[in-house]
């Protein structure tokens, strides 16, 4: 019997929902494969495989696929692995890269161009190099691995990213981004709370329809509490991978992002997927429909 096939986002911030899966009890048991956020949507469209973890926005683009209840990548206010950084401040930025890679929070920022910093910029997409993308643009959107590179790098030049803008200056080959030593860093995530009060949604498991089951589902939770419970084992294995402090990755995944789906983050999710739709990024905004364990489906008939 073949294997249910897994696409997995390959950056730090998804390890503790696959830990169960790469370096747990589960290993081995399934088809794993890795590669970028929006990859993983499009290897689900294709059928490539089974169960993906996908940019939220993605869910209102696919149909007859199922969202894995009470996991999530999240975050409550800053998340400092989705930046915009620029080369002068917000409300002067005239255009805008946007990282291939990213779907969800490529259109955060449209959304927050239009509503809080009440700028029309050009947007262009770029290969994920900010380097590369604040020579062609004002602006950059940086997510994942490298962008908490950055974060990383500004703290230790200037202390802690602050909530809404940081500016670095200093000497250009030793700056978070090289060849700018004028940098202003907006968190994205902390943006969107400032905006909505509500916190942000970037990725969720999504399946095809026929390929859950119960015992699946239950795997992917028994995945999760397992990178939970391992943080810092997650975090100084990342160090060596990245060559950044596994004090810095540990703090990360405890503090800025959130692997769970309750009910505060879906009501962030909702009104993400109602601004979306109003914006005309997604074509509407359908209610999450949930697979369902025995356990739910039996409470909720009072069996």
């Amino acid at each position: 019997m073949a294997k249910l096939r897994i696409s997995i986002v390959e950056f730090l911030n998804t390890a503790p929902l696959v830990w169960g899966f790469t370096d747990g009890p589960l290993t081995g048991k399934y088809d794993l494969s890795f590669t970028l956020p929006s990859q993983c949507a499009e290897a689900l469209r294709r059928g490539d495989v089974d169960v993906a973890i996908i940019p939220a926005i993605e869910y209102q683009r696919m149909d007859n696929v199922v969202v894995l209840p009470g996991m999530a990548v999240a975050a409550k206010g800053e998340v400092r692995s989705i930046l915009l950084v620029a080369k002068r401040p917000i409300e002067k930025v005239k255009r805008i890269a946007l990282d291939t890679s990213s779907r969800s929070s490529a259109a955060l920022v449209r959304l927050l161009a239009a509503e809080y910093w009440k700028i029309q910029p050009e947007f262009v997409d770029a290969a994920p190099d900010p380097s590369e993308m604040l020579k062609h643009a004002d602006a950059a959107l940086v997510i994942g691995d490298p962008a908490l590179r950055i974060a990383v790098k500004m703290d230790e030049l200037a202390g802690k990213i602050p909530s809404g803008e940081d500016c670095c200056k200093g000497d250009p080959e030793n700056a978070p981004v090289p060849g700018f030593e004028t940098l202003f860093v907006y968190d994205v995530a902390y943006q969107w709370r400032e905006l909505t009060g509500k916190p942000c949604v970037l990725a969720i498991w999504t399946a095809r329809r026929d390929a859950m089951t119960p015992e699946i589902l239950a795997d992917f939770e028994a995945s999760k509490k397992y990178g939970l419970e391992r943080l810092r084992e997650i975090a100084e294995g990342a160090s060596l991978k990245l060559n950044l402090p596994a004090s810095a990755l540990e703090r990360y995944l405890a503090e800025n992002i959130h692997f769970d789906l309750e009910e505060e983050y879906l009501a962030g999710l909702r009104l993400y997927y109602e601004k979306a739709a109003a914006a005309g990024l997604i074509p509407r905004a359908r209610p999450l429909e949930f697979f369902e364990s025995t356990a739910r489906v039996a409470a909720r008939h009072g069996v």
